[in-house]
């Protein structure tokens, strides 16, 4: 995969690490179902969720902006691995454009600040199974829940976020990533109970 991406010459090496970490680690939780990368910037996660699992049919990549060099990535991956051709739609439109089904996995790698929320928001609306990687906590546009003279703001949002999901009855699941990959480095998984 490194060798891959590294051919394709358009994604940080950080990039690469994060989705790899993310992707792994919701495979390990969730299995199948239709993949929705919501802010899903080069499409990495929505690609490995899919090569990792043949169950996956298909991914929907959404940004407001692809960048040019996400289809070039995806084009050396299809070149890579066959059977991702066809199956990873890179779709640029809001993220709510996109409609989201109970069966499906919505990820999200770094949606910043209030946008993690709306992923979550949005999963939770179509009782689907849900993975972020929350980054840039905004004290201003999140909500902390009360929390943040008792923990650092960040950790008090994301806590709150956690608290939120299993209050819409949710079983969820926390996890980290190595610092050494992100500081930004928490995972919330969330799948909705029963």
């Amino acid at each position: 995969m490194a060798r891959v991406v590294c051919e394709a010459q358009c994604l940080p090496r950080k990039e690469l690490y994060e989705s790899w970490e993310v992707a792994r680690r919701a495979r390990r939780r969730f299995r199948g179902g239709r993949v929705i990368d919501l802010a899903c910037g080069h499409a990495l996660v929505a690609q490995l969720l899919v090569l990792l699992d043949d169950r996956s049919p298909s991914a929907i990549a959404v940004d407001v902006r692809i960048p040019a060099s996400a289809r070039t990535l995806a084009d050396g991956l299809a070149r890579a691995w066959p059977r991702l051709a066809g199956r990873v739609e890179l779709v640029e439109s809001a993220l709510d454009a996109v409609p989201i089904e109970a069966g499906d996995l919505v990820v999200s790698a770094h949606a910043c600040g209030a946008l993690t929320d709306r992923v979550l928001a949005r999963a939770v609306a179509a009782r689907a199974r849900v993975v972020v990687l929350p980054c840039c906590h905004d004290a201003a546009t999140c909500d902390a829940g009360g929390l943040a003279g008792w923990m650092d703001e960040a950790l008090a949002i994301d806590a709150t976020r956690a608290a939120r999901l299993r209050a819409s009855g949710y079983v969820v699941h926390t996890q980290t990533i190595p610092a050494e990959i992100t500081p930004k480095n928490r995972l919330l998984l969330g799948a909705p109970e029963g």
